[in-house]
């Protein structure tokens, strides 16, 4: 038995052909519009007011609402700025246009010509002059696809999520205007925007499980680029002071609200800077942006309200995990012995984990759910920060920061290590720890290496995920909601 979605698709093709058998091209190559339909609605207003002469205009969108009644019918049609309704009066129109009036259907795309109205329910109105069909929908929406609510058809088919939800729209809108503003920022204070590569001979410059793919040409293994940081501070070295890029980084590791495994980085490196200064940096770059995205320094995220207005909240990492664990991971200085505070006060423990990670499961399970304003932890071991500078006086910690905000982490930072002779030792460290694992994969990069070695200025480095931000700025729950197209489990598993 043919189900009903295959009879409206049929039925859909047969008056795609009857159009085309009558002379009507369903897929025209252009149209020429005045007016958008929300400058169609402020033409309207302005009319009305006398500050313009009537005039037709000429919009274009997809048909979301068809009313037919009797002689006349009333349609809305929507497009990026928003909708506008159509009233078309029969009579007025010839026989073909009369024929394509009549096989319309939600979902179609068209143009149309006319003058505006107002109608007596207040509503700003075209009155159809002249159409054109500019696209032929051969899939019916889905049912009660306003407001389409399945995450699975949400993510999986985004575009429907785009036609259905016009909030999802705005969500990406206030992205876009958010990568705008700190491009802005990042240019009115001297940085210069580069690019760097997304292939790389070895994985670096972040402790991450890289994807790896085959260039045949080369006949070699490439991995794509789990930071960008490496490239960055090469740049440092070769005279640049200011640099930043906004890329996708590639970590082939877990899914999460929080997490996939492509992604939005910035990343910026500034000579003669220190952590300090990019904290300064920091706070006022996102107060800024979220001034000028949402017109003010305040987001509603989930129950909270973030202030994102300086100056953000200072903890060091060794007074946070002991306020909110009772453990001062200090006194506890290997793996084994922190291992076994944590079990003694009811803590899971991965055995295969190193004291830098146990420390770290500290951080992430007792402080980060913690933090809902803005907040920079600052001043980590150096075991768990091989590529930061240590503080004066202070060889066991290093002048970095992460800054959190929602419950999440939103940034990355440290003084930058320029010591060739100290980077490669903390590299030989490093590389000692994951031993056992592909010692193909994890390699030293000799060639950042010999860059330090011609010498690289004091640096302070910054590290800003773009899709949390995003996420906190839209009040939006999980990573899926802020990225376009994530990535998604086969259909069926």
């Amino acid at each position: 038995m043919t189900s009903r979605l295959e009879n409206i698709k049929q039925q859909r093709r047969e008056k795609l052909e009857r159009l085309r058998n009558q002379g009507v091209d369903p897929y025209p190559h252009r149209y020429q519009r005045s007016h958008t339909t929300a400058e169609a609605r402020e033409l309207l207003t302005r009319e009305e007011a006398g500050d313009t002469q009537a005039e037709e205009v000429s919009v274009a969108g997809r048909i979301s609402a068809i009313r037919r009644m009797g002689k006349s019918s009333f349609a809305d049609i929507s497009d990026s700025s928003g909708k506008i309704q159509l009233l078309f009066q029969g009579s007025g129109f010839d026989e073909k246009l009369r024929n394509l009036l009549k096989d319309l259907d939600i979902g179609d795309v068209i143009g149309v010509r006319g003058g505006l109205l107002r109608t007596k329910s207040g509503e700003p109105t075209v009155q159809v002059s002249d159409f054109t069909l500019l696209a032929k929908s051969l899939q019916p929406l889905p049912e009660k696809w306003h407001g389409l609510s399945d995450t699975e058809t949400r993510y999986r088919q985004r575009y429907l999520d785009l036609i259905a939800n016009p909030e999802v729209k705005q969500a990406f809108k206030i992205r876009s205007q958010v990568i705008s503003a700190i491009r802005q920022f990042l240019n009115e204070r001297g940085f210069l925007e580069v690019e760097t590569p997304v292939l790389q001979p070895s994985a670096g410059g972040a402790l991450a499980q890289p994807f790896t793919t085959h260039h045949q040409a080369l006949d070699r293994d490439l991995y794509l680029r789990i930071a960008l940081e490496l490239h960055l501070k090469r740049l440092i070295v070769g005279g640049f002071d200011k640099v930043y890029e906004l890329g996708r980084t590639f970590r082939n590791e877990g899914i999460s609200t929080q997490h996939n495994p492509e992604f939005t980085m910035l990343e910026s490196y500034e000579a003669y800077a220190d952590y300090q200064d990019v904290m300064a940096m920091l706070e006022e770059m996102v107060s800024q942006v979220s001034r000028q995205v949402l017109g003010t320094t305040e987001a509603r995220f989930g129950e909270d309200t973030i202030d994102f207005k300086p100056p953000w909240q200072r903890l060091s990492l060794r007074d946070a995990v002991r306020e909110h664990s009772g453990i001062d991971f200090a006194k506890y200085p290997t793996a084994e012995t922190l291992g076994t505070e944590m079990r003694s006060r009811n803590i899971e423990v991965d055995q295969d984990k190193n004291w830098a990670k146990l420390v770290d499961e500290l951080l992430k399970t007792f402080v980060r759910p913690k933090l809902i304003q803005p907040t920079f932890v600052i001043d980590y071991p150096v075991s768990m920060s091989p590529l930061a500078k240590s503080k004066p006086g202070e060889e066991r910690t290093v002048e970095r920061f992460q800054a959190f905000a929602g419950g999440m982490e939103i940034a990355n930072a440290y003084t930058e290590l320029n010591d060739p002779i100290e980077q490669r030792e903390r590299f030989t460290e490093q590389l000692k720890e994951r031993r056992g694992e592909d010692e193909e994969r994890w390699t030293i990069d000799e060639d950042f290496l010999l860059a330090l070695e011609y010498g690289m200025p004091p640096t302070g480095g910054l590290g800003v995920g773009i899709d949390r931000l995003v996420m906190l700025l839209t009040n939006q729950p999980s990573i899926r909601e802020v990225i376009l197209f994530p990535q998604l489990k086969e259909k069926g598993e």
